[in-house]
């Protein structure tokens, strides 16, 4: 029987390969309380692999030992102030099993593909409908503890008094027309995430401290905008977003600063890996106050 098994794990390793190397492509993961993704590709024989955090933006993974149907990763490399963190997969037909090391203790891993989410443009559109009535907070939640969220609405205005709770739309939302108005001030740094999952940053921290993938209008950490932009701290800026499967427009003030763009993955901060289901819109409070918003609509594809 041991030898049965031993020859089937082989027949199906073998079969894999024939079609490709099976760690290549996008692949998501749900890790307890936390999220993950990996994005594997292969380059002159060897597997190219970037990991997201469930904090922070993605990076490359250098430290990777690739053989048959197993994958060796330090995702987080060891320095003074942490112990590394790795992997051990094992490729399955469409999925990824294995562990997480930490410090001696270990955590299940399982990954699924990504869904492509290669959806045409609707043909139509509802007509623009308030996600923010102005009056109170209807329709949105704070994150985690109430009595964390600095959240209120004043003089009309949805304002973050101070860093705090995050904002959470009760409604959920697949394709959409994202349109808002924000007040950043000077320092800040806060981020409006579509479906909950893709962060499109909002900030105004000195221009050494990001990147351009990491700065005001882009996707955090996977796309940067184009263009260069007036930086207006303190000043009511406007964007418009479309967003339809992985494929992004941004409209900063006026212009396109992401012109249908695919978003390959999560971004840090991001509620779940669930790529494929509608998700909420929220806002980051966790990180700065004094952000203020006005004129949050949505619309949805039609009929």
């Amino acid at each position: 029987m041991a030898l049965s098994k031993t020859l089937l794990a082989l027949c199906f390793a073998a079969s894999v390969f024939a079609a490709g190397n099976p760690f290549v492509g996008r692949w998501n993961f749900n890790i307890v309380s936390r999220v993950s993704w990996l994005g594997t590709t292969e380059k002159n024989g060897a597997l190219d692999v970037w990991y997201q955090p469930t904090g922070g933006n993605v990076y490359q993974v250098k430290e990777v030992k690739h053989s048959g149907s197993h994958l060796s990763l330090t995702v987080v490399p060891a320095n003074s102030k942490r112990a590394a963190v790795t992997w051990e997969l094992n490729a399955e037909t469409d999925r990824l099993t294995g562990q997480q090391f930490r410090s001696g203790n270990s955590t299940p891993l399982e990954g699924t593909r990504a869904p492509k989410l290669d959806r045409p443009v609707p043909k139509n559109w509802s007509k623009p409908e308030p996600l923010f009535n102005g009056r109170d907070l209807t329709g949105w939640e704070p994150m985690g503890d109430p009595k964390t969220s600095h959240w209120v609405v004043k003089d009309g205005l949805l304002v973050n008094e101070d860093h705090g709770a995050n904002l959470r739309s009760t409604r959920k939302f697949d394709d959409f027309k994202l349109h808002f108005e924000v007040l950043c001030p000077d320092h800040a740094n806060s981020g409006f995430y579509l479906r909950g999952r893709y962060e499109v940053q909002l900030e105004y921290e000195p221009l050494t401290s990001n990147p351009p993938e990491r700065r005001i209008g882009s996707v955090y950490g996977r796309i940067a905008p184009e263009g260069d932009l007036k930086r207006q701290p303190g000043e009511w800026e406007v964007f418009d977003i479309t967003f339809v499967g992985r494929t992004v427009t941004v409209v900063r003030n006026g212009v396109t600063t992401i012109n249908r763009k695919e978003i390959e993955g999560i971004t840090g901060g991001a509620l779940d890996a669930n790529e494929a289901e509608p998700g909420p819109f929220y806002i980051q409070g966790d990180h700065t106050g004094g952000l203020k918003f006005r004129n949050v609509t949505i619309s949805v594809p039609g009929r």
